[in-house]
């Protein structure tokens, strides 16, 4: 363990040891930190025992996780810091509030919000397991019941619930505490999924002896907290939170997670008196994870503007008439250099918008969606409103950006891919673009050296790109 870290360890306990829990972030970082003082308390203590302890002290406990895992005792917590105590509690313990707060979730270092349940049951079912191949409940207690219960509560209130979802964002991105949804919840969350993907692979990761880690908290940084090189993802680990889509889609299949969400239905549904016959629950389920691969299989993560800390819309948007027909590629050209991180990529798109608003003039950032190097799609002015990107075409297609100078260089071969394969995918399957859609470059339709001269030779070599002849818009 680095320097750097014990004493951002120490400062950390100091702090919290003196403060109300509800003033402390909601932040990954700092749970880490706790983990790690938890750790500290009780050297000798096995990863599994730190979990327990965890689970003990947060009161992670009822009928259906005791099918999977071990009844607690007293003996299983050594948290004796009162504030400690609660705060383990408090960004542990899943809950939506009538106002649409959600609460047991926490912000990670790349921008997205996890929920922390999933994952340390997902861990505790790996480390407690022997083989790598069948891990007793991994599923069930990370993600299948979370979508099971959703799948059934959407069925049976389908006018007032969502299948999957939503998101929301956070009071602050520097200090977290509130984490409020931007929609109606479904009962299986963005950060319930995400904490669940993350607790099947992190499950399935550590499920062989051999494969354990020497503590909890260097596993979760590990896969948390690691910092990019200038290649972006390209060079990265493959165990990353950032690869989490990538990662979970080559451990399960549609086949396969139908057949645990139809488990995790029928443990749920055991002993009650109303019960779903086997067609229709076969066609919930069915519907059900043809969305849950879509939304979370094809399409890429896009950070919402509330989350990079987008500016308002001046004016009234246009919204777009779709399907479009035509996907235009841009480089930032400014900021020249490839964004790495959350931090470096949020605030290059602020910059990016108050360049547009205040010197071009207009009425928001122009580009529809922009992708960093960070593995994220950041988005623009989205799915459904009109941009500023590719003057005379504006009504025509999306205008995606990708942040850096690429005259003499290319995007990491990670970011082209997300726009290239995922997000075209994911617009295509949700009827946003049509299914024969053309890629450009900007310069093929405006005066211009973007999308930069290494970069345009590239994109030529996409499948829906299209030789177009006319250069009529100049661009100033």
């Amino acid at each position: 363990m680095d320097c750097s870290w014990i004493w951002l360890l120490s400062i950390f306990v100091v702090e919290v040891s003196s403060r109300n829990p509800e003033d402390l972030y909601s932040h990954m970082d700092h749970f880490i930190q706790v983990v790690k003082w938890v750790e500290d308390q009780a050297p000798k203590l096995k990863p599994v025992e730190v979990v327990k302890v965890l689970r003990k002290t947060a009161g992670l406990e009822d009928p259906f996780i005791h099918r999977y895992l071990d009844v607690l005792d007293n003996s299983d917590s050594i948290v004796s810091n009162a504030t400690i105590s609660q705060y383990i509690s408090k960004v542990t313990i899943h809950k939506v509030t009538k106002t649409g707060l959600e609460k047991g979730v926490v912000l990670t270092a790349d921008g997205t919000t996890v929920a922390l349940a999933p994952v340390l049951l997902g861990i505790e079912a790996g480390l407690l397991s022997v083989t790598r191949s069948r891990v007793h409940g991994l599923y069930p207690l990370a993600l299948t019941k979370n979508l099971a219960v959703s799948f059934l509560h959407h069925y049976e209130k389908p006018a007032t619930t969502n299948l999957l979802g939503t998101n929301g964002c956070w009071d602050s991105v520097t200090s977290p505490k509130i984490f409020t949804l931007t929609g109606e919840p479904s009962r299986a969350t963005e950060a319930l999924v995400n904490g669940g993907m993350d607790g099947v692979i992190l499950g399935r990761e550590v499920s062989q002896p051999s494969r354990h880690p020497t503590s909890l908290s260097s596993l979760l940084k590990k896969y948390y907290s690691h910092w990019l090189g200038s290649t972006g993802l390209d060079s990265a680990p493959r165990l990353i939170g950032r690869l989490r889509r990538n990662n979970f889609k080559k451990l399960v299949g549609s086949a396969s997670l139908r057949k645990q969400i139809t488990w995790a239905l029928a443990t749920h549904q055991k002993g009650k008196k109303y019960k779903m016959d086997t067609e229709k629950l076969q066609i919930m389920v069915e519907e059900g994870v043809k969305t849950f691969f879509h939304r979370y299989m094809d399409c890429p993560t896009i950070i919402p503007r509330c989350q990079w800390g987008a500016e308002p819309y001046r004016g009234t948007p246009t919204q777009l008439s779709l399907p479009l027909s035509f996907m235009y590629i841009h480089h930032t050209h400014e900021p020249g250099q490839p964004c790495l991180t959350f931090e470096e990529c949020s605030r290059d798109m602020r910059a990016m918008q108050r360049f547009h608003q205040e010197v071009r003039g207009w009425d928001d950032i122009g580009y529809s969606f922009v992708a960093g190097s960070d593995g994220y799609i950041y988005e623009g002015r989205g799915w459904h409103w009109q941009g500023a990107h590719t003057l005379g075409q504006n009504a025509k297609g999306y205008g995606v950006s990708f942040i850096g100078n690429y005259m003499a260089s290319l995007p990491s071969r990670h970011s082209q891919e997300l726009v290239r394969d995922q997000l075209t995918k994911c617009a295509v399957s949700a009827g946003r673009l049509v299914p024969n859609y053309i890629v450009h470059g900007h310069r093929q339709l405006v005066t211009t050296s973007c999308p930069g001269d290494a970069f345009y030779s590239e994109i030529r070599t996409w499948e829906h790109f299209k030789v177009f002849q006319c250069t009529i818009w100049t661009y100033s």
